[in-house]
């Protein structure tokens, strides 16, 4: 299972990044859109936060430092949960910018919070997991004895 966990998680914060990054622009407008932070900041981590998923991600997909890996993509998918939470409370109409895009929705557009929230929060409880097992099958955590290294009974998680 927790190999399971480490390569979804990982695999969605490594393409959520990849389809940000080629356009950073967006995901700064994407963040701004939230009204959370200052502007000078929302711009620090609109152009952080692809760089961010996609080595989060890369970690949790090779298993390294994986407990490390899956408290920073726990926090994130707890930080996305906020916002977006935090959009709907506040009457916002925007697209969460998770995949790219982002900012205020068009004329006839609606948002997905509930759908946006539920996935996220799955997520995070991926990270959870990833946190609170060993780090699986093909990790290489196991393979240079970090975090615990591999046990026998790991297959069965």
């Amino acid at each position: 299972m927790t190999t399971v966990a480490r390569l979804v998680l990982g695999g969605v914060l490594i393409v959520a990044g990849g389809l940000k990054i080629g356009n950073p622009a967006d995901s700064v407008v994407a963040v701004k859109a939230y009204q959370l932070l200052p502007d000078s900041i929302a711009i620090t981590v609109g152009y952080a936060l692809p760089i961010l998923e996609i080595v989060v991600g890369l970690l949790l997909v090779v298993g390294l430092l994986t407990r490390v890996a899956g408290v920073i993509a726990g926090l994130l998918m707890f930080a996305f949960v906020f916002g977006i939470a935090w959009a709907w409370a506040n009457g916002l109409r925007i697209d969460c910018g998770c995949f790219g895009g982002g900012g205020q929705l068009g004329a006839g557009q609606e948002p997905t919070y509930l759908l946006d929230i539920v996935r996220d929060f799955g997520l995070m409880l991926l990270g959870a997991w990833a946190v609170s097992f060993p780090p699986g099958r093909f990790a290489l955590d196991g393979a240079l004895g970090i975090e615990g290294g591999a046990r026998d009974d790991e297959e069965d998680q």
